[in-house]
């Protein structure tokens, strides 16, 4: 016993000593080395950010160096002996600051832990280190009200708050601190009205509350800011005017106050910021005319009042802007003509001034004395010549005119820009020669010259236009010529439209034309056959070669296209049958062969019979029956009185069954009789139609996911038209409100929402039948690669889908289940929205019984409104989605935890698009209507009429 007891005593006083040893540098480490320990203890660090954050290997008691100086972010003095500056910015951090984590750092100058991801509370012991002068917080997830106490730091010069989830009021005590420079509090949930106090800062240069909830008038006690030069204060919902106090603000050099709902008359006193460079107050409702004084403004570089009601010229004064770059008045009510004196400033280089009510004609040196880069004068009453020289400095890119009352040849100077990338002068009435010299343009991707009077053809050397992707001359009546050779096989060319054009000689051969979507050539003189080379051309979708003297056969190959939808050949010479491919084509939609001289039968079950007219060789279901192979000619008297004799035994059959089996029928079914209502695009099926056509393949249906609750699956009706089936329940005194619901939805027709053909019901329930779209839906193409423009195509359609059932339906369809297994994709690769309605069905039926309701209309109103701000809410949450391929479905904790521009880099990273690239300023948009439409509050989200403006106002500009 004692032998063993001799060794377990050696070994346990060794390991005692031991651990002696190991906790020496512990305990000698200077205490704001451990207070650092102790913070990296308690925060995230995933990606070991502070992986040199350790303790040194020796240690010594007299030293009196802080041994974290030489730590990654620790900033101290020269000997290393007071910690003043904390830098843990872009470390990929988390976690929740507790208040004592900072109590030692006394001496703390700079502390910054912008970019990354702290969350909840500020905490309230940061404000106990005075010595502070910069705090850096921005882009975290910080939340709840901003603590009191910020006034503490009364030595501070830069306050950086932005991006955060801050809500509740902005701090009034921050105006305390009379060394600041730099206040940012944009990018929150902040709410109420700007402190008036924020006006008594002495010494503040800049200022940024944008982005916020903030409401209530804007305090004229900011004029008092004379020393501030920035000023953000826009993205917000006030009421009332801007105070003509700020024109009191001597030194502002930047003013943006857009998207504010701002109202009134803009103040003239504005004119007496004298060092304003820029000033934006666009997307507001702003009205009256646009100050004169404003000429007065001579530093002046952007102004954009786009979007609001302004009236009244653009005044005359503004000739003396010599300093301007950007003019932006766009969607006004303005007038009058544009000043000869825009024209000769120096340094203008965008003027977008579309969608107003101008007249006369542009200014005749407009790009002589400037790098004009972007003109947009579109829908307005232009009327003239286009100036000679609006490309004389070689750097036009876009040149939009459209919609006016344009006269006269192309400008000389464009026919050699080089620097063109779009053109955009439709709906005019220019003429002579289309002058361009496609060879001398490389990077023109975009024209459209239709609706004008032009002559002498299609130039030949359009051939060498390598990245044209949309061209479009039709209802130019007088500009004959031929199509050269080699126009269809351009390599990036997707639309291609020349329709009455009075256009002649042989049908061009196709090339490559990978990329070919759409060809119109309809109303011409085209001759000649369809060249076999259409088979190149695998993803054109509409061909439309209507009305001219095209001869020969209809190519099989046209009928294998894979994704063709839209084909017409009527008025033609077209010889020969209709290839029976185009019948088992999945994705055709509509085939127009009338008026030719086709032969044989129609490879159709179900084609409207127009379609086939003038064509006495033809036949089939849509026309006159074919004869059989026995000779006998269907629809003849034989056949006809075979048919009765066969039809008359089918009724008795059809009797003695009825009488066997009805009385199980309504013992078992129990639901009342069965009825169809069939609405436009459906042939008038009986109810027994239809529930025969799904009941029959019951047990091997194609069952597609449920969607919006209801039970679903594909469905061949007897015509052969492939329809999806939703089956809906409700309770027999609900039925009547049901049923008016969706007589309306059936009644929606809109190019982005699915046909709701029709539906069977009876007391206890009812089938939908809606189209089957052919290329599944967004949530199955969520992750697929996308241009800007696409994801944009998108978002546009799925919002005017959803402003026709909001604005456009009375009363409002709210869609109720908008996501993006919802939005199906049809033959074109349109967006169709799906399920609309549904859900909101559903919730009728299930919502309280008419004896607990004591207003059933104001019930269903309030429904109905709740249901409209839900829509709006998930149609931001989509574009988020859209934009980053999913990986961002959750809109709400996107944008209210991640920094604006952090998520713009994300997405334009996502993109593929460099910061430097202009779609970054549509990018921007689009994600601000998100921004907008995902507000924690229903009352502060858009309409969707509003949001559809916001988004498709883009579009406009070219």
């Amino acid at each position: 016993m004692g032998i063993l007891y001799q060794p377990l005593y050696i070994t346990t006083t060794f390991l005692i000593y031991l651990s002696l040893i190991l906790l020496v540098p512990v305990l000698s480490v200077d205490p704001f080395t451990q207070a650092l320990l102790s913070l990296k203890s308690e925060i995230l660090d995933n990606s070991n950010s502070l992986s040199d954050w350790t303790l040194p290997s020796t240690s010594s008691t007299s030293d009196s160096r802080i041994h974290a100086c030489s730590w990654s972010g620790v900033k101290c003095n020269e000997n290393s002996t007071l910690i003043i500056g904390l830098d843990l910015s872009v470390k990929n951090l988390g976690g929740v600051l507790s208040d004592s984590q900072f109590s030692l750092f006394s001496d703390l100058v700079d502390l910054n832990l912008s970019q990354n991801s702290f969350s909840k509370k500020l905490p309230v012991g940061i404000f106990n280190l005075t010595n502070l002068r910069s705090l850096d917080i921005s882009r975290n997830n910080f939340s709840g009200h901003f603590p009191s106490g910020i006034s503490n730091l009364d030595s501070l010069v830069i306050l950086d708050a932005f991006s955060n989830s801050f809500s509740g009021p902005l701090p009034k005590d921050a105006s305390e601190i009379e060394s600041l420079k730099v206040l940012n509090f944009a990018g929150s949930y902040f709410s109420g009205p700007i402190p008036s106090e924020y006006g008594s800062f002495k010494n503040l240069d800049f200022i940024q509350l944008a982005g916020n909830s903030l409401s209530g008038k804007i305090p004229p006690e900011l004029g008092m800011l004379k020393t501030v030069t920035h000023m953000e204060i826009g993205y917000n919902s006030y009421e009332g005017r801007i105070p003509w106090e700020f024109g009191n603000m001597s030194r502002l050099q930047y003013l943006d106050i857009a998207g504010a709902n701002l109202s009134g008359s803009i103040p003239k006193e504005l004119s007496n910021l004298t060092n304003l460079e820029s000033l934006f107050l666009f997307r507001n409702q702003l009205s009256g005319k646009i100050p004169w004084e404003f000429g007065k403004i001579i530093s002046l570089s952007s102004l954009d009042l786009s979007d609001n009601l302004l009236l009244g010229p653009i005044p005359e004064s503004f000739s003396e802007l010599k300093n301007l770059r950007l003019l932006g008045v766009m969607y006004n009510d303005l007038s009058g003509t544009v000043p000869e004196g825009i024209a000769k400033l120096p340094l203008l280089d965008t003027l977008v001034i579309w969608d107003n009510l101008f007249s006369g004609s542009l200014p005749k040196d407009l790009g002589k004395y400037s790098k004009l880069k972007h003109v947009d004068v579109s829908t307005n009453y232009f009327v003239g010549s286009i100036p000679p020289s609006m490309c004389s400095n070689g750097v036009l890119q876009k040149l939009i005119l459209f919609s006016n009352n344009f006269t006269g040849e192309l400008s000389p100077s464009l026919s050699n820009c080089s620097s063109l990338v779009r053109i955009r002068i439709e709906d005019n009435s220019f003429s002579g020669d289309i002058s361009l010299n496609f060879g001398n343009v490389p990077d023109l991707s975009y024209v459209d010259m239709s609706r004008n009077r032009f002559s002498g053809g299609i130039p030949s050397n359009i051939a060498s236009a390598s990245k044209l992707q949309y061209f479009n001359v039709s209802n130019n009546p007088n500009l004959e010529g031929i199509i050269s050779e080699n126009t269809l096989s351009l390599y990036s060319l997707q639309n291609f439209s020349a329709t009455n054009c009075s256009i002649s000689g042989e049908f061009p051969p196709f090339g490559r034309c990978k990329s070919l979507l759409v060809l119109e050539l309809s109303m011409n003189n085209v001759s000649g056959i369809i060249p076999q080379s259409i088979s190149n051309c695998q993803n054109l979708v509409s061909l439309d070669l209507a009305n001219n003297n095209l001869t020969g056969q209809i190519p099989v190959e046209l009928a294998s296209l894979p994704g063709i939808s839209v084909v017409d050949l009527s008025h033609n010479s077209f010889s020969g049958s209709i290839p029976a491919k185009f019948g088992s084509s999945s994705s055709l939609q509509l085939l127009n062969v009338s008026f030719n001289n086709l032969s044989g039968w129609i490879p159709f079950k179900v084609m409207d019979s127009s379609a086939f007219w003038g064509n006495p060789k033809l036949c089939g279901r849509s026309l006159r029956p074919c004869r059989g192979p026995n000779g006998l000619e269907l629809g003849s008297r034989r056949t006809q009185k075979l048919a009765w004799v066969l039809i008359t035994c089918g009724i008795i059959v059809l009797a003695i069954t009825a009488a066997v089996f009805g009385v199980f029928y309504f013992r078992r079914r129990g639901k009342g009789q069965w009825k169809m209502v069939s609405f436009s695009g459906l042939p008038r099926f009986t109810a027994n139609d239809v529930l025969r056509s799904f009941n029959s393949t019951e047990e091997a249906k194609d069952m597609v996911p449920p969607l919006g609750g209801s039970d679903c699956c594909k469905a061949v009706l007897p015509t052969g038209i492939t329809v999806l089936v939703k089956k809906i329940e409700w309770r027999p005194e609900r039925m009547n409100l049901m049923l008016d619901l969706i007589s309306r939805m059936g009644n929606a027709r809109h190019k982005n929402l699915t046909r709701l053909l029709g539906f069977c019901y009876n007391k206890r329930m009812a089938y939908l039948l809606c189209d089957c779209l052919p290329n599944g839906n967004l949530a199955e193409r969520i992750r697929t690669k996308r241009d800007w423009a696409t994801k944009y195509k998108i978002i546009v359609a799925i919002a005017r889908g959803l402003c026709f059932l909001h604005h456009n339906c009375y009363p409002a369809i709210p869609h109720g289940d908008l996501k993006a297994n919802n939005i199906m994709f049809d033959e074109n690769m349109e967006p169709h929205l799906t399920e609309f309605g549904v859900k909101f069905l559903i919730q009728l039926n299930n919502g309280p019984s008419l004896a607990k309701v004591g207003n059933e209309a104001g019930e269903i109103e309030r429904a109905i409104k709740e249901a409209l701000y839900r829509d709006i809410y998930n149609f931001g949450e989509l574009i988020l989605e859209i934009l980053t391929k999913g990986k961002l479905s959750n809109a709400a904790m996107s944008v209210q935890n991640t920094s604006k521009e952090v998520l713009l880099r994300e997405v334009l990273d996502e993109n593929d698009v460099a910061p430097s690239n202009s779609v970054q300023e549509e990018i921007k948009l689009v994600l601000e209507v998100a921004s907008l439409c995902t507000r924690v509050r229903p009352l502060d989200r858009p309409s969707m009429e509003e949001a559809l403006k916001l988004v498709s106002g883009l579009k406009k500009q070219g």
